[in-house]
């Protein structure tokens, strides 16, 4: 019996969510421990740009990991 994704298809799925958990892990912090007092680390590049761009990065790769089809080593020839 066939399965319906080869073994790249699981490796780019799992890239994926390592990809997305790991962009969440870089949004982790930046607050404050007094709620009165505003800390400016919330509005790090780590966390505004980069995090958001792997997690991005990552669910392409989910996406990419799920669509992508092998080409077929037969050849039609007619």
């Amino acid at each position: 019996m066939k399965s319906t994704f080869s073994k790249q298809n699981y490796i780019l799925f799992l890239a994926g969510l390592i990809l997305i958990g790991l962009g969440y892990l870089l949004m982790i912090g930046g607050g404050s421990e007094d709620p009165n007092v505003f800390n400016p680390a919330i509005f790090d590049t780590q966390r505004i740009t980069i995090a958001p761009i792997v997690c991005l990065i990552g669910f392409v790769a989910v996406i990419f990991g799920i669509m992508w089809r092998p080409k077929s080593t037969q050849e039609t020839s007619k």
